[in-house]
């Protein structure tokens, strides 16, 4: 194997590697406040479905995101009622909200199947800098991509520096921590996991918009194929984390893009594409546990209803 496949490799490996750091990022916020979420795949449909609509009749990549953004937070905010102020069980909420975003997304984006985005609807990549672009077995990968791709790092340092060095990333710690705690203090908890959960939704509508105006400028039905899943493996993978998710994305990617790119050296196809999806079931499983979440540091209020002035 020459230099150019690995090059290739890690190029698509960071490409695909985009939404599923955007979506874990918008997770581990959720979660950190206490919102276990998982319609992340159907927010990614829809923000996926959204974007390319809006990109195709406008021309515009950025109003396609934007529009993408806005369709993520209104449905999180569908769960965000569900599991905060009705109470509900945020699995069956999370669930239900993914089967609703691929059917719904299925429906709107019936008659955009096989449309393909024109060049100026797109994001295309545009090198960083020339000359680091050909820098060996790293360049292309780092300095060639789409504007995503770097958006995408800077708001993860943004969420790390946030979560970790600011009052505000000590407020959504504690409210995921101990809510009571938190209320006692003059925390308003409601709002602090109502504005996370909006979080969540807007990264994961950014993370369908990439999918469909710059990853693969399309429209195709379940075009997310399971990124949704794997972001929420991520955040676990990650310790709730952002700068540690960045590092488990583009792990990801590349064991995605590595399943496909060695299929010509003889590899099983199906034993290679599958490697992403046995990570996903381990660590979903690994972090199914009680005792298991507790050793890797989850919040301990996950999934937990908060109720004001019970004990």
């Amino acid at each position: 194997m020459d230099l150019s496949v690995v090059e290739n490799i890690l190029w698509v490996g960071f490409r695909s590697a985009t939404p599923l750091l955007l979506a874990s990022l918008g997770e581990i916020y959720a979660e950190r406040s206490g919102i276990l979420n998982l319609g992340v795949e159907g927010m990614m449909i829809m923000g996926a479905v959204s974007a390319f609509i809006t990109a195709l009749t406008t021309g515009n990549p950025w109003l396609g995101v934007a529009v993408a953004t806005a369709v993520g937070i209104l449905m999180s905010l569908i769960h965000g009622v569900i599991s905060i102020h009705l109470r509900g069980n945020q699995v069956v909420s999370g669930l239900a909200l993914t089967m609703f975003g691929l059917g719904l997304s299925s429906v709107i984006g019936r008659k955009y199947v096989g449309y393909q985005l024109p060049v100026k609807a797109r994001f295309l990549p545009k090198p960083l800098a020339e000359g680091l672009v050909k820098l060996p077995v790293i360049g292309k990968a780092l300095f060639d991509q789409e504007p995503l791709f770097y958006l995408s790092i800077v708001i993860a340092v943004v969420l790390w520096f946030v979560l970790y060095r600011t009052k505000v990333g000590i407020v959504i710690r504690s409210t995921g921590e101990n809510p009571a705690a938190a209320d006692a203090l003059g925390i308003n908890v409601y709002l602090v996991r109502y504005a996370c959960t909006a979080l969540g939704g807007a990264l994961a509508g950014m993370a369908g918009a990439y999918l469909s105006v710059a990853y693969s400028p399309a429209w195709i039905e379940n075009m997310t194929a399971g990124r949704g899943w794997i972001a929420l493996a991520l955040t676990i993978f990650a310790l709730w984390n952002p700068l540690r998710a960045i590092f488990g994305a583009y792990l990801f990617g590349v064991v995605e893009a590595g399943g496909y790119t060695l299929q010509a050296y003889g590899y099983s196809q199906w034993l290679l594409n599958g490697v992403p999806y046995l990570l996903t079931v381990i660590v979903l499983t690994a972090g199914a546990t009680e005792t298991m979440r507790r050793r890797m540091g989850a919040p301990a209020a996950l999934g937990v209803p908060y109720v004001r002035g019970e004990k």
